[in-house]
């Protein structure tokens, strides 16, 4: 799991963006797995902070949907067994067959998530995703996050602006310097062994320095007056 954290404006979303497909870079190449990028593609699947749920389907469609059109060759039982797998592993047996209107902001980002990841992507890009929801939601949907990483072991690649969320899902973390032009300025390895255990991590030195270098990077290296 990769976070890239930074100030507002420095260009987060739009890296995203181009990583997804969705939006072209002026220079340079973007290349997975060999293969440069010059498009969206199902090798890539986006979650945002707006689940995006069509709101007449129920969630076994929303999901069902995705999984038909990028494997259009599955037979009724093995797309039946697809969906039903990422249903349970985001823990929503029972909402499947409710629309996004009846279920909560936090099992409409769990609904994102399994349809993203069902279509098998070797990345998973993530746009802030947790950033609209209650806290105790997002420390929910986070430990959620980390465990189908381990089960699925893909890429994840997450924007964030919390310093916090950014310790603890991460082996890596990417600190952009402040726009309009900006760069990469520092990235942070986190040597933090998994599972990982919020309350324990607190007291944890390995945590608390990588908590303190980027505090230090954004708020005294790349401060910004107007935030």
């Amino acid at each position: 799991i990769v976070s890239i954290i930074g100030h507002s404006g420095c260009g987060k979303s739009t890296l995203l963006n181009m990583v997804a497909g969705l939006d072209m870079q002026t220079s340079g190449h973007i290349f997975l797995k060999g293969k440069e990028v010059t498009g969206p593609g199902p090798d890539r699947a986006v979650v945002f902070q707006n689940h995006s749920l069509l709101p007449w389907l129920t969630v076994y469609q929303n999901i069902e949907m995705a999984v038909k059109k990028v494997m259009p060759d599955l037979s009724a039982k093995e797309l039946r067994e697809r969906v039903e797998k990422f249903i349970k592993l985001v823990n929503l047996g029972p909402a499947q067959d409710k629309y996004p209107g009846e279920i909560s902001g936090g099992m409409k980002q769990r609904v994102g998530i399994a349809r993203a990841l069902s279509i098998k992507p070797d990345v998973l890009l993530m746009d802030e995703p947790f950033g609209a929801l209650d806290s105790l939601t997002r420390a929910n949907l986070q430990d959620h996050l980390m465990r189908l990483q381990q089960n699925v072991k893909n890429t994840v690649i997450i924007i964030t602006h919390d310093v916090d969320e950014a310790v603890l899902l991460s082996d890596r973390v990417i600190m952009m310097t402040n726009g309009p032009a900006a760069t990469i300025g520092e990235i942070l390895e986190v040597k933090l062994e998994r599972p990982r255990d919020r309350v324990a991590l607190q007291e944890d030195y390995e945590y608390i320095r990588c908590r303190e270098a980027i505090l230090e990077f954004l708020y005294k290296k790349f401060a910004k007056e107007d935030e």
